[in-house]
């Protein structure tokens, strides 16, 4: 009775909101639900998929050569794996506080819920105050972090302009994110940007096959262990993009459905970056070791130029993703967020992207700053955390009972979800935050050592630095 109970309340208020979004039958208003308001089932695929995959698309041949071939993909199918079990337990603490927020009549229609809300309502506000500091700096880092491969892919294409410069002239473009409401309104964008990403894969598969092995070409990964775990980092990196999972699920009609859509997207994630990661490690060999940037070793074409336009477009939307929860939050702290009017929510979402900005400009160290933050923060924000949530959360027999969602009885139930969730915790925090954490910070000051802070072009030829 109670599970029907729960089912009732949570069908109810999102077909009471799928009603609302779709009221209108206008010709405006057909075409932009077909464009603007997206919130089905494919949708939040898109979102994931797109998400997921971004500029460090770019940087995986390069962890590649510090990991060398066979390891390079056993990682990548090892934490998409992880990264999906993970994204599964956001989603179901989520469900869970939503249902009971709903059963206490709480109306969620012009508010957006948010990770560290979900936690706060389950676990505390301890939990609330940890959760908000990993999620907001993780995602502070993962908007920097566009913005410096920005600066990376245009230089390719241009380079009368240092890196720096186009930091600049990329900022102020990205700030227009801040006119995107929600996620509901990435309908066309995420679209748009898993396709510029697939194109850009099988351009980088294709064009070094073509091109071939390089003279003399040498795979000596893995040659140093501090290479190593850098490299590890920035594939947990990788599979570590559902930080939005919340503002994702929040924005479907009926959030229930997420459950295998963010496997699914990583499964789609791997045919993209498996054969593009190997093909250009195969034909370029330890040359990237020094070329964090895959782009950098193909040779200037039509088809180059056009996999780095809309690689900058894809950032762009990536930025989009990354910075729109940060504009949530700040929203809420200036209170702002149930304002109605787009402007006003806009001039106050501003001043989010000035330090985004500013550490761009600090650290343009494409490719080692992922590994950075891959360690020291996407470790604990969508690997450790939800983890160790779920397992508090459904830690006592009542709240096992009462579940909304149950683990999946070929999991081993709560036995073997209590399992996974010990593994993914002991896994990433000894090799993930340990060994990861030290390699990837002593990789870090390495470059901070050869460029130096605000260095103007990063691993640029020397006669254009």
């Amino acid at each position: 009775m109670a599970s029907e109970k729960v089912e009732t309340v949570i069908a109810g208020n999102y077909l009471e909101m799928e009603r609302e979004e779709g009221d209108s039958k206008s010709a405006k208003g057909k075409l932009s639900k077909l464009f603007w308001l997206g919130g089905s089932v494919y949708d939040a695929w898109f979102s994931c998929a797109s998400n997921q995959v971004a500029q460090v698309l770019l940087t995986l041949p390069y962890s590649f050569s510090q990991l060398g071939m066979l390891s390079g993909i056993l990682f990548q199918l090892f934490y998409g794996l992880m990264g999906s079990w993970t994204a599964y337990l956001i989603s179901v603490l989520y469900v869970e506080y939503r249902t009971r927020k709903e059963r206490e009549k709480v109306d969620f229609r012009n508010h957006v819920i948010q990770w560290f809300e979900v936690l706060d309502g389950l676990l505390g506000k301890h939990w609330r105050n940890v959760g908000l500091f990993f999620n907001c700096t993780f995602l502070l880092f993962g908007s920097v972090i566009q913005l410096i491969a920005c600066a990376s892919n245009i230089y390719y294409i241009n380079d009368n302009l240092d890196k720096r410069t186009w930091t600049y002239i990329f900022g102020a473009c990205c700030a227009t994110t801040v006119f995107i409401p929600s996620f509901h309104n990435y309908r066309i964008w995420s679209f748009l940007g898993l396709m510029m990403t697939t194109y850009t894969a099988w351009y980088l598969t294709i064009a070094s096959l073509l091109h071939g092995q390089v003279e003399g070409v040498k795979h000596s990964g893995p040659a140093k262990i501090v290479l190593y775990f850098t490299g590890a980092t920035n594939i947990l990196y990788t599979f570590g993009g559902h930080a939005v999972t919340v503002e994702i699920m929040h924005a479907m009609w009926k959030p229930q459905k997420f459950k295998l859509i963010y496997l699914i997207a990583t499964l789609y994630v791997l045919t993209l970056t498996l054969p593009s990661a190997s093909a250009v490690y195969w034909a370029f060999g330890d040359m990237l070791l020094t070329h964090s940037n895959a782009l950098s070793l193909l040779p200037k074409t039509g088809f180059r130029d056009a996999a780095v336009v809309l690689m900058l477009i894809h950032q762009f939307i990536t930025f989009g993703f990354a910075c729109t929860p940060l504009y949530f939050v700040w929203e809420k702290f200036i209170r702002v967020h149930d304002t109605k009017s787009l402007f006003k929510r806009a001039i106050a979402r501003l001043p989010v992207v000035i330090p985004i900005w500013f550490l761009a400009i600090i650290f343009p160290f494409f490719g080692p700053i992922n590994s950075t933050v891959g360690s020291l923060l996407v470790s604990f924000t969508v690997y450790i955390i939800p983890a160790l949530a779920h397992m508090v959360t459904f830690a006592s027999a009542s709240a096992r009972e009462n579940a909304v969602e149950r683990p999946p009885s070929f999991l081993g139930g709560w036995a073997g979800s209590y399992t996974m969730n010990i593994f993914v915790v002991v896994w990433v925090f000894v090799v993930g935050f340990g060994f990861g954490g030290w390699a990837s910070m002593l990789n870090f000051i390495r470059q901070v050592d050869t460029f130096g802070l605000f260095t103007k072009c990063y691993q640029c030829p020397p006669h254009k630095a």
